[in-house]
């Protein structure tokens, strides 16, 4: 679905909000001029008059409009729109960025200029994309990052404020006041009465992630589970965990499926990284994903339709800091996925900073670029021409000549990783797909993809398989999920039993 197509289609819309169609949450936000409210398309609330709705692509547009959030269907905690996951434009980006927090600590001039944009052309870009410029759209972002921590923690509303990214407890006050048309204590007070009340106990916050249905999780937390390197991730007790470098502090990340969301329990060093812990966490389960969208394309192939149509709604795992996978992706050419982790999880433990873990398991923050490529090529346990891919390809990290991160744009890494010896195609794909999130990234040559394709009757060669893969366009990362998931590799499963405290 492309957005300005929704928008421009308000009889589509009224429907969508006559028969509460959920798959219209985050794309856009229902306003009813009556009550001065703005909903979830999916909100149980009885249906305004078609005279008095209103639709606006984000909260920030329909806030910067004069309306309150609803605070049956609470639309600022809707999965994020799909089209800032699958666009690579400099719209898409930018929401990325903010979502990061980036707007909170460098201003909407620090946003434009990691974008190489000025600021007014980024504000005209952005108000005509979805109804609001950076500062409105990092506004409702602090009003949303405020809800979370008044209605899941404890912490004094001072505390509340300035770790949300208020700059005075006015502002704060003022600004949940207009969004939610309460007091942050009457806040509190309303989530302790629905029996939401504070979860920060020992410093723990949680938080529920949504996501669009359908959701399969198998191959998702099977992935990371398999994959992970023991100090920095684990798999315990049903939960995917692991360290998360912030921007304020390190912290530790705890994610659990769960029906019709994701269980979070972040424990940070700074509350200020609330919003990046989420946004993190978000992308790496690829929670704001559009699986109806992937699925009328791949369903409708002969040959991978009936695996498409059997799990719907698969996800592509990614990592919750691109940099780290990009420099993983090296170190695991050619070898096993449980080889890569031990190799990742020795050089953590060698060269990655301490994080506090009280519940035991996590110790390391995987070393950042900076620190990998001042790292002895002596003390890497790889192959020699291995070794100077992972520096070289530090190093471009470490000084900006290769962009993996939110704001990156997907052609320019592309072809920054393609200048850096021994960075392949494959290396560029897997890289493009679980760093960058490119929904389109493919990588052909993939001996597991190749035998993915050999199961359901596709053409194994890689030029054959590629032709093939034309018609998934642009959905190819998804399709790759339905062909590894072909085999019986511990990524497709989601471990139980004994399995779950294995690390």
């Amino acid at each position: 679905m492309a957005l300005s197509a929704i928008l421009g289609n308000e009889e589509r819309l009224a429907a969508a909000v006559a028969g509460r169609d959920a798959r219209f949450d985050g794309w856009v936000f229902l306003a009813v001029t009556s009550t001065r409210i703005y909903c979830r398309p999916s909100c149980p609330a009885v249906k305004p008059k078609r005279e008095h709705m209103r639709f606006y692509a984000s909260a920030a547009a329909a806030q910067e409009a004069g309306f309150r959030a609803c605070k049956r269907c609470r639309p600022d905690a809707a999965p994020g729109s799909p089209a800032w996951d699958w666009r690579s434009d400099v719209a898409a980006r930018a929401m990325r960025l903010i979502g990061e927090g980036v707007v909170d600590r460098e201003g909407a001039t620090g946003l434009a200029a990691r974008l190489g944009y000025s600021l007014r052309q980024l504000e005209r870009l952005l108000i005509a994309e979805v109804g609001a410029g950076p500062a409105a759209l990092a506004r409702a972002q602090r009003a949303q990052c405020a809800r979370v921590l008044i209605e899941s923690t404890s912490l004094e509303m001072g505390r509340v404020a300035f770790a949300a990214g208020f700059a005075s407890i006015r502002a704060f006050n003022r600004t949940v006041a207009e969004v939610y048309a309460c007091s942050p204590t009457e806040l509190r007070q309303r989530a302790a009465a629905r029996g939401d009340g504070s979860s920060d106990a020992g410093g723990v916050i949680g938080l529920r992630l949504a996501y669009r249905e359908p959701f399969e999780a198998s191959n998702l937390f099977g992935h990371l589970a398999a994959a992970a390197a023991p100090g920095v991730e684990e798999w315990r007790a049903g939960a995917y965990r692991r360290t998360l470098r912030l921007p304020h502090g390190p912290g530790v990340a705890s994610l659990r499926p769960g029906p019709g969301y994701v269980e979070c329990r972040l424990r940070l060093a700074d509350v200020r990284d609330v919003s990046a812990a989420v946004a993190r966490c978000r992308r790496a389960l690829d929670l704001d994903a559009d699986p109806v969208a992937a699925a009328e394309v791949l369903e409708a192939d002969p040959l991978l339709g009936p695996s498409a149509k059997h799990t719907p709604g698969r996800r592509v795992p990614r990592k919750a800091d691109s940099a780290e996978y990009a420099l993983r992706a090296v170190i695991g050419q050619q070898v096993s996925t449980a080889a890569a982790a031990t190799i990742a999880a020795r050089l953590a433990e060698q060269y990655g900073e301490a994080v506090a873990d009280p519940d035991g398991g996590l110790g390391r923050l995987f070393p950042s670029p900076e620190r990998m490529a001042e790292v002895d090529p002596a003390d890497l346990p790889m192959p020699g021409r291995r070794k100077r891919t992972v520096l070289s390809l530090a190093a471009a990290l470490a000084d900006g000549r290769v962009d993996v991160g939110p704001g990156a744009d997907w052609a320019s890494a592309r072809a920054a990783l393609a200048l850096l010896p021994g960075v392949g195609p494959w290396t560029i794909e897997m890289i493009a797909m679980r760093a960058l999130g490119d929904p389109d990234a493919f990588p052909v040559g993939d001996l597991g993809l190749v035998r993915g394709a050999e199961r359901l009757g596709l053409p194994a060669s890689p030029k054959a398989l590629a032709a093939s893969a034309e018609a998934w366009r642009p959905w190819r990362a998804y399709a790759t999920q339905y062909l590894w998931a072909t085999s019986d590799h511990p990524t497709n499963k989601v471990p139980t039993g004994q399995e779950e405290t294995a690390r």
